[in-house]
């Protein structure tokens, strides 16, 4: 399965949900916010979410700064 994670292509065995592409991506630490084709999916779903072919993903991390 084809996404486009934060403006870049990935493939993705078909059916992984947004939590298995988070961490196969390594990033699981990191990502506080997901949306999927400009709508966000609460974090408490992200287990069961399966994004469809060409989905656009957001993964967002929050950046302390000043």
């Amino acid at each position: 399965m084809n996404l486009i994670v934060n403006g870049e292509s990935h493939t993705f065995n078909d059916g992984f949900t947004l939590e298995q592409i988070i961490e196969k991506l390594m990033i699981k630490d990191k990502v506080m916010a997901c949306a999927v084709n400009m709508e966000i999916v609460k974090k408490e779903n992200w287990g069961t979410f399966v994004p469809k072919e060409d989905d656009k993903l957001e993964l967002l991390q929050f950046v302390g700064g000043g």
